[in-house]
């Protein structure tokens, strides 16, 4: 067995793409996760008797946790290293994939599911800022395609497999199929780099603690807008919690010198017309994606199986655009490619809002619907990340895909709580409940398109 010494004299060209393949194997597990957990949330309903908005938080506490955590998870390796700082998230990420696999109740899945959140937030940032700090500036951006892609095709592979487990074995099974994946990635974390130590202190506990919380408490509130009015002191007192706590948690981390949020990274202006186009691409995506199945299995009737065949085109021509648009970033920079794929994802949008069919027509509605999502989505999702780790010096990488993500995650939290609020008891109400639902995620969509045209790289680092 070669030694790690000899591991990292390799070849430059083939080091960078086993580094390559490892972080996207990352980014693949984590977000296989995601999209699959899309397939638990009918039986979750049915076991453990939640609501629309109850069930839906095995989405959305993922997401929470994994916003909460991605921002000073970009700097932790700077404490630990990058290479044990990424092992041991995917060991953590594994280990609470088999909890939710076996937990009794859903108070328990949802624990097993946040702390998995925070497990893939450790991951996320670690991998790509592995990539980009071991691969040359001129291959920077096709790097970035790539590491997007595999999140892409995770998209895809996740709800083929979940309907065939779920059909099969069950929904706990979906959190039991990537454990391979996660071998593979561990067998291959020896070509990533340790990194170095530039700091002693851990981020800030406190102000990530805060970030939690104030996500937390505004997804429960836009959840829970079905059964609580703005009226009730209930909502008023999250809602206020949350601007409490997100405030105070921007406040800590203008003074803190190991900040939860990398303030000082926002002086890129770039940076942050990317993170909030980033935030605004989860607001869409994220119920998009659980929307589809719902759709599929409660308004056209179809099996988890067949719902989850039905949503694999868009997520495979996802993966595939997502790949492409690598070079064109490379080439015309990260805005012309996010502004396109927006217009195009806010147009399948507008198809879906004003034509959704309460009869299944998957060849002649779903499948091209389908062929625009992919191409949207697949263009969002890289030029987003690009814009995103191009807008920013090498060593703060890390930090700016924490960043990035952390506004896609809160995003998506609050898109789902928004989904749960519209469906909640109407999932058989015919498809105007479900078409409010596309119109959030199209005018999340315009937004994205708005604040990328904003974004404007003076040079690429």
């Amino acid at each position: 067995m070669a030694s790690l010494t000899d591991t990292t004299r390799a070849a430059p060209a083939t080091r960078e793409g086993a580094v390559l393949g490892v972080a996207a194997g990352a980014a693949f597990l984590a977000l296989l996760d995601a999209t699959v957990a899309n397939l638990a949330v009918a039986d979750v309903r049915g076991d453990f008797g939640a609501t629309v908005g109850g069930a839906t938080w095995i989405i959305t506490i993922y997401a929470v946790t994994f916003a909460a955590f991605l921002a000073p998870a970009g700097r932790l390796a700077d404490v630990v290293g990058r290479r044990p700082l990424f092992v041991g998230g995917v060991v953590a990420f594994t280990v609470m994939s088999l909890a939710a696999a076996a937990a009794p109740t859903l108070a328990l899945l949802l624990v097993a599911r946040g702390l998995q959140g925070a497990a893939a937030a450790v991951m996320i940032p670690a991998s790509l800022a592995v990539v980009l700090a071991d691969t040359s500036p001129e291959h920077r951006a096709r790097a970035i395609g790539a590491w997007s892609a595999a999140g892409a095709l995770a998209a895809a592979a996740g709800p083929a497999i979940g309907g065939v487990l779920v059909d099969a074995f069950g929904w706990r099974s979906l959190f039991l199929v990537h454990v391979p994946v996660a071998v593979a990635v561990l067998a291959g974390a020896r070509f990533v780099g340790v990194g170095e130590r530039t700091r002693s202190r851990l981020p800030d506990l406190l102000g990530t603690a805060l970030i939690g919380v104030g996500i937390g408490a505004a997804a429960l509130a836009i959840s829970q807008a079905s059964d609580w009015s703005l009226a009730d002191g209930r909502t008023a007192a999250l809602l206020g919690l949350a601007a409490a706590a997100l405030v105070w948690a921007l406040i800590r981390s203008t003074t803190h010198a190991v900040p939860a949020i990398q303030t000082a990274l926002w002086e890129s202006r770039s940076l942050g017309w990317a993170n909030l186009a980033s935030t605004a691409y989860g607001a869409s995506l994220f119920p998009w994606l659980l929307l589809g199945v719902l759709f599929l299995v409660n308004g056209w009737g179809y099996s988890p199986l067949e719902a989850g065949l039905a949503m694999t085109p868009a997520a495979v021509l996802a993966a595939v655009v997502a790949l492409r648009a690598g070079p064109l970033v490379q080439r015309h920079g990260p805005r012309p490619v996010i502004v396109a794929g927006a217009l195009v994802l806010a147009a399948a949008g507008a198809v879906c809002t004003t034509t959704l069919p309460s009869e299944p027509a998957f060849l002649t509605w779903w499948l091209p619907v389908g062929v625009l999502i992919g191409i949207g989505t697949g263009a969002i999702t890289t030029g987003t990340s690009a814009a995103a780790a191009l807008s920013v010096a090498p060593q703060h990488f890390a930090a700016a895909t924490g960043l990035n993500q952390t506004g896609r995650q809160i995003g998506g939290a609050l898109g789902v709580a928004g989904l749960a609020a519209l469906l909640d008891g109407r999932l058989g109400a015919g498809t105007g409940p479900y078409a409010e639902v596309y119109l959030m995620c199209t005018a999340a969509t315009v937004l994205v398109a708005v604040f990328a045209s904003r974004i404007v790289l003076k040079e690429t680092p």
